[in-house]
């Protein structure tokens, strides 16, 4: 019998096409606290392509969830969650990428917003950082990734995804978390005692250490960016990505790491990249489209 691809059917229509499918009243600019910006890049993608639809399928997927938390007993939307239009990066050389999303995340941060970023590939987030740098000098950035990220250059490219955290390593310390793939160069680099601004917490790592979130916390300075690339979770979690990895984290060890974080530190902003949508699939979409509105929870708990 010949088999059929299977549509997914939104069931509603008429929802304005926003995170969450806010009314005006909860997504205006003005009334907002939090701004989401995509970022719809993957010109430095080197397997799997798609990321640049990533944004757009967070997006879908969260006007189809419940506004309500269930774990945190609370409608998170009303803090205001306004969605802008998708930046005109798609087709950019690398670095005017960077700068765009760096002029962007500089305007939100001066106009009181909390940016939240989605990509895309992860490359975007070098901008971001950037930015935050300038608007919080002590900062730090907690990385969850399977890739080590660390490479000086990558296919020619030192803005390649593969090189994101040796570049924010420059900009601040990071701290990595859920890592499970690591290449020579990379490894070299962290013996040689690389700039001394890297911290991991590998999969063995955490594996071996039950308090392993409270030692990711206490690595932290008190203002962190957190950059999540999807494919630190497992597979079966989360099979559209451009590069997955077997043996990742799941859903509620990452839960539990990043509520920690927001109860020891002041999250200042963050980003979900590395969403590579798989047509007919739509578990990706809607877990990267739920941990945006957890953490965001988590940031800004409503007192009752």
């Amino acid at each position: 019998m010949e088999q059929k691809d299977i549509v997914v059917q939104p069931q509603d229509n008429t929802l304005p096409a926003n995170y969450l499918g806010l009314e005006e009243e909860y997504s205006s600019i003005k009334k907002s606290k939090v701004v989401i910006v995509q970022a719809p890049y993957d010109k430095t993608t080197t397997y799997v392509h798609g990321a640049v639809n990533g944004p757009a399928a967070i997006i879908d997927a969260s006007r189809y969830m419940e506004r309500f938390d269930d774990e945190l007993n609370q409608e998170t939307f009303k803090i205001g969650i306004h969605t802008m239009d998708p930046l005109p990066v798609r087709d950019l050389p690398s670095e005017e990428m960077v700068e765009k999303v760096y002029a962007q995340t500089g305007e939100l941060l001066k106009a009181n917003k909390f940016p939240v970023l989605l990509g895309g590939e992860h490359a975007v987030t070098i901008g971001a950082v950037k930015a935050f740098k300038d608007a919080y000098p002590g900062l730090s950035v907690l990385h969850l990734d399977a890739h080590s990220d660390l490479r000086d250059t990558y296919f020619g490219s030192k803005l390649n995804h593969g090189c994101v955290a040796r570049r924010i390593s420059e900009i601040c310390p990071i701290v990595q978390a859920g890592t499970r793939s690591i290449s020579k160069e990379e490894k070299d680099f962290l013996a040689s005692g690389a700039n001394g601004r890297i911290k991991i917490f590998n999969v063995y790592d955490i594996l071996e250490m039950p308090l392993w979130k409270d030692s990711v916390s206490n690595s932290l300075s008190e203002n962190v960016y957190i950059t999540i690339d999807l494919d630190v979770f497992d597979p079966a979690l989360v099979p559209a990505t451009g590069t997955p990895e077997p043996g990742g984290i799941g859903w509620y060890e990452a839960l539990s790491l990043l509520r920690e974080v927001t109860k020891d530190k002041k999250v200042v902003g963050f980003d979900v990249v590395e969403l590579c949508p798989i047509k007919g699939n739509v578990a990706s979409d809607f877990l990267a489209a739920k941990l945006v509105y957890r953490l965001l929870g988590y940031v800004f708990p409503i007192k009752k």
